[in-house]
């Protein structure tokens, strides 16, 4: 049985439609999965990918500001999106005497502001770029697609702590990092 051009077009439509999904689902994972990992690995997320977040956030907080929207909605993701500013405000205020609670504290901080600034800031910045896409993706497609990004994390989490497992020291090494201290020693040749 064949179908008509107007079904067809239908299909076609649909999946182009699609596409914004797939786009915002595959680039949200590939920013969340580094940071997952090296939490993972290190027990720690590193400097240059929080500062990264912190840019993001900041070039979002501002355009949060700015956009011509009625201001309720705005406040709660402009405060979201300080985020990063906040934990990098706590980073100034830490001294070596404190070091012990406030240094929790502000490992928390940086973890939270990850973990809650990374995916919201991924997404403020979906929306500058495709305003209508929350508007025309379905709730459906949106719990997918953070279904799908909390997956990779968690797995690329996980797959940090049982690195020992597939990686060696080597491949640390080789890629410009520091090899864990449990890393698994390369194979004698």
């Amino acid at each position: 049985m064949s179908q008509s051009g107007d079904e067809l077009d239908a299909a076609q439509q649909l999946r182009r439609r699609d596409v914004p999904i797939g786009v915002v689902m595959v680039a949200m994972s590939v920013a969340v999965w580094w940071p997952s990992f090296t939490l993972g690995v290190y027990g720690e997320i590193f400097f240059g990918q929080l500062m990264s977040i912190w840019a993001a956030a900041t070039a979002a907080f501002v355009f949060v500001l700015v956009e011509r929207r009625p201001v309720g909605g705005r406040l709660v993701r402009a405060f979201l999106l300080l985020l990063p500013s906040l934990w990098l405000l706590l980073m100034f205020t830490l001294n070596d005497e404190e070091q012990d609670l406030f240094a929790v504290i502000v490992d928390l901080g940086a973890i939270l502001a990850v973990l809650v600034g990374l995916p919201f800031t991924l997404w403020i910045l979906v929306r500058i770029v495709w305003p209508d896409f929350a508007h025309n993706t379905t709730t459906g497609s949106k719990w997918l697609i953070t279904s799908v990004v909390l997956g990779i994390a968690a797995t690329s989490f996980v797959l940090g702590l049982v690195q020992d497992r597939f990686l060696t020291c080597e491949d640390f090494v080789l890629s410009g990092n520091t090899a864990p201290a449990d890393c698994t020693p390369a194979p004698p040749d």
